[in-house]
Parts: structure tokens; sequence; C-alpha cells
């Protein structure tokens, strides 16, 4: 299976799902994009001598040249890890249900333009909410509106703060997006 990665943030998720399929025969990670120069998926990239593709927002709203990288290489999904733009219909059309978005609450809760990252964790912790989690869904023209493919929880407890349900979301992350990934290997 051939993916790509794309990414905008520090890279945590990247650099986790490189380590893990390093030496699986199965799963190839053909390049990992970004349009975020300073992104730390770019320095896991290069440690792990895997091919970047660096892109401006207009890119992607001009398709063709990130569509051709990826036809080119034959890529068969792409998994979302901390991108932040939203992808363009003419774009979700040419890999209409190839790409994966893994998003930190359990949708449809607290999805939409704008939710993600800490003001998702602000609104859960603001609504007293018992759980939280995350949600892996394949990606729509429609801000975190697609297919749920899974989700997995998480107990908030009373004392909870935005850095403690950062990080259990962020373990929760690490823990299943490989996981993930793997399911479609047996599709």
């Amino acid at each position: 299976m051939n993916i790509a990665l794309f990414a905008s943030g520090k890279g945590t998720n990247v650099e986790n799902i490189l380590s893990y399929f390093r030496d699986n025969k199965k799963v190839k990670i053909l390049f990992i994009a970004t349009n975020n120069l300073k992104s730390g998926a770019i320095n896991h990239a290069k440690s792990y001598n895997i091919p970047l593709l660096t892109f401006k927002k207009l890119d992607l709203a001009n398709t063709n040249k990130l569509v051709n990288k990826l036809n080119n290489n034959r890529i068969d999904l792409i998994f979302l890890a901390g991108f932040l733009l939203k992808i363009p219909e003419e774009f979700i059309s040419q890999f209409n249900g190839k790409i994966i978005n893994i998003h930190p609450s359990l949708l449809p809760k607290y999805g939409g333009k704008g939710m993600y990252g800490d003001h998702v964790h602000k609104e859960v912790l603001k609504n007293k909410e018992k759980e939280t989690g995350i949600t892996f869904h394949f990606v729509n023209e429609k801000y975190d509106e697609g297919e749920i493919i899974s989700q997995h929880k998480i107990l908030l407890e009373e004392a909870e703060t935005i850095n403690s349900l950062k990080n259990k979301i962020s373990q929760l992350e690490l823990l299943n997006y490989p996981r993930i990934i793997h399911s479609f290997l047996d599709e």
C-alpha cells in the first residue's frame, strides 16, 4: 500500500507513523506533504529519507501539482496527520474515499471550521464533558463530516486541564494511528 502523509504542525503523528512502519514491507510511505515550512514533519521526512513535498495554500486550491504527484506515485491512501487546511472539492473528487483524517474529539461533537487542537479541548472542558477522544474519518467537502471509520474514547477527570487533556489525546493518537493504517491493509 502506497501512502502519503500530509501535515502542518509539529509532526508528532508523522514521526510515529514513520517509526512504526519503517521496516514494514506492506506499507510504503512515498512522501510527506506540508504547507508549513516550519512544520516538524520536514525534519522527520529528512531523518527517515522520505521525499518531501512543500506547497502553498494556493497550490492546494490549484490541485494539478499535487494530484499529479499523487497519481505519479500511485498513492493508494492519503493520511492527514495534523493537516489544517481545508481540502478543496476538486482534490477530494480525485481521491474520494482515499483521504483519512484524525480529529481530536468524538465527532460530530466539536468539529467544523476552526475546531482543531486547543480550540477543541477548551470547548470540551468548558462544556464539562465526561468523555472525549479521537475520531478517524474519511474526508469529504465539509469540515469533519466525512464517514467515521473509528472512534477511541477517554474519560475526563474532575481536575482536567487543557495540557492534561492534550497529552491524553496525543497518546490516544499515537497508539491508534498505526492501527488505523494497518486496518486498510486487510481490505
